[in-house]
């Protein structure tokens, strides 16, 4: 064998035993109760993210500091987390009926709570892939806060270099920076963390908040200054489960108190024995596929349907979005705010109040007519919660004692995923989904073929993919080795395995659906994690995943009308 592909497997094999080690440890530490994320007890973990430098933390194992991988980091944990030394996971404990205010990352919808100075509750309740996310971005944080102390630190007694004391004096001035004074932080900044005035320049808004316009400066000392307490006073920053987490987790608390609200809500509308089919997706495309053309019919006749589609996806356009969502309140769509916790909203449409005489679908409207399908289209599920959430809206109805069956046609998952090959935008199609860090593997019949997307001018892939235990772990090591080995792996994603095992299991172990319900999967890529640059930490997808959201969108409800 050549040297560089004994070198890919050895890294490859590597990072797969970082990852396993790392869930291993997150495990064992939650069943503990607590542990210090820069003592002796966080070291396995620090160690394997240092091992693994996944794409998305970029230069986490070098002595810079990583900018792209803090921003991705900071969007998906509460605000203020930096200044926080506790940092408690709780299950839904009644914190939102206190007068704690609840803080919402921009880029996870968890509810946290800032409980004093020191402390930060983050409620879970997505079950573990949710603990195993937050866990690896504070690890990743606390690393690079080391990072600061270790470059400011001049002695055992704990002075600081100059720099260090002129970052802290701006931070904690109470009036406004001026430009001026703004730059001259960012110069001593640009010091501490080894990258260019430039570099700090450039990332600088967008860290910015409207109450936070100095955002930057703030995270990057308030960081260094709990790190310098943990070397210098020992003051050690502290990860706690609560009990009532450590109770509750795996017991699908969440996922069955939203499965029968949704159940209740089919029976209070007479939808329930109708025939079923659930889609996995957003909360915006089947509605604007199956209402923007009675919504916008004149718009879509100059410009095409696809421009209509592109219009309602930009931020600005929430009049145009309003309008849609009304009209379809109006004609056949319920929509189920999630309460239980479980954050994945759902929308029921009654296909017997849809107009579809606009339809620009290829459909068999006598057939609508006489079947009367209800489609029930759920928000996307995060990690293992696909599998709770999935396996509790499969089970059997217990009406007055007597087990009543959904009458479920088929269910499709559209989701965005990691494509190995190819770029943004594209189109992937699983066989399989294997699971990772075991052999576990789902092989399936997907309703959904290449065939399907031939004239649809977008480039799509049929293969296995594989279902990863968290997106912030992967890097390129690991994914060359499936892209090139017999696993033949196309893309990555975080459901696919948990939803398949929860359909085997209704259909063909526990026999509470049709053993030949319809699967249907589908992804869009938003990123290529082997080419540099394409990873999910340079950004969203923008209008790019516009069409292949819909193009699959449209796919999927024409199989089910037909």
């Amino acid at each position: 064998m050549s040297n560089s592909k004994h070198h890919d497997r050895t890294r490859a094999q590597e990072s797969s035993n970082a990852i396993e080690r790392m869930y291993i440890t997150m495990r064992h530490l939650f069943n503990r109760g607590f542990y210090k994320p820069m003592g002796v007890s966080g070291e396995t973990l620090r160690e394997s993210l240092l091992l693994l430098r996944p794409e998305i933390y970029g230069s986490i194992a070098e002595e810079k500091a990583e900018l792209e991988g803090l921003m991705y980091v900071v969007d998906r944990l509460p605000e203020g987390i930096e200044e926080c030394s506790f940092i408690n996971l709780t299950s839904d404990e009644g914190y939102a009926n206190s007068h704690f205010k609840p803080i919402i990352p921009p880029k996870r919808r968890r509810n946290c709570y800032r409980i004093d100075d020191e402390q930060m509750n983050i409620e879970i309740t997505r079950g573990r892939s949710e603990i195993y996310d937050i866990l690896t971005h504070l690890t990743f944080l606390f690393v690079e806060s080391h990072k600061i102390a270790n470059k400011v630190i001049i002695n055992e007694k704990g002075d600081t270099t100059r720099d260090w004391v002129k970052l802290e004096q701006a931070v904690l001035s109470s009036k406004k920076l001026t430009q001026q004074e703004r730059e001259v932080a960012l110069t001593h900044t640009a010091n501490i963390l080894g990258r260019t005035f430039n570099e700090l320049k450039q990332v600088y808004s967008s860290f910015t908040t409207k109450n936070k316009p100095e955002r930057l400066l703030h995270i990057i000392y308030w960081l260094g200054k709990l790190a310098i307490q943990e070397v210098v006073n020992g003051k050690k920053r502290t990860i706690t489960f609560s009990p009532v987490l450590r109770e509750r987790l795996g017991h699908h608390l969440h996922g069955e108190i939203w499965a029968n609200t949704i159940k209740n809500e089919l029976i209070d509308r007479g939808l329930i024995d109708r025939p079923i089919h659930i889609i996995s997706a957003n909360m915006h495309s089947v509605m604007n596929t199956l209402f923007a053309p009675c919504t916008f019919d004149k718009e879509i006749e100059k410009k095409g349907i696809f421009n209509v589609y592109e219009k309602l996806s930009k931020p600005e356009n929430e009049a145009l979005r309003n309008k849609i969502k009304k009209a379809s309140l109006q004609k056949g769509m319920h929509y189920i705010k999630d309460t239980s916790g479980a954050n994945i909203n759902v929308q029921i449409f009654d296909t017997c109040k849809i107009d579809f005489s606009k339809a620009s679908l290829s459909l068999n409207l006598k057939n609508i007519k006489t079947e009367k399908p209800v489609i029930i289209v759920m928000d996307y599920a995060f990690g293992e919660q696909a599998y709770e959430t999935m396996d509790e809206l499969l089970k059997p109805l217990n009406l007055k004692g007597n087990k009543q069956q959904l009458d479920v046609k088929s269910i499709s998952i559209m989701g965005k995923a990691g494509i190995l090959e190819g770029g943004k935008g594209d189109i992937m199609i699983p066989s399989a989904h294997i699971f990772e860090g075991t052999a576990d593997n789902y092989p399936f019949n997907n309703e959904l073929k290449t065939v399907d997307f031939e004239d649809k001018d977008i480039d799509v892939y049929e293969g296995t993919m594989i279902t990863v235990l968290g997106t912030s772990l992967q890097n390129k090591d690991i994914l060359k080795f499936f892209y090139n080995s017999t696993w033949q792996v196309i893309g990555l994603e975080m459901e696919g395995a948990h939803y398949q095992k929860a359909i085997q299991a209704a259909s063909k172990v526990r026999g509470s659906i049709n053993k030949n319900v319809k699967v249907r999967y589908a992804y869009y890529a938003s990123d290529n994690p082997l080419q540099s640059g394409s990873t999910l930490a340079s950004g969203g997808l923008g209008t790019t995943g516009v069409k292949p959201t819909y193009v699959i969108t449209r796919t999927i409800l024409e199989q089910i009308f037909n």
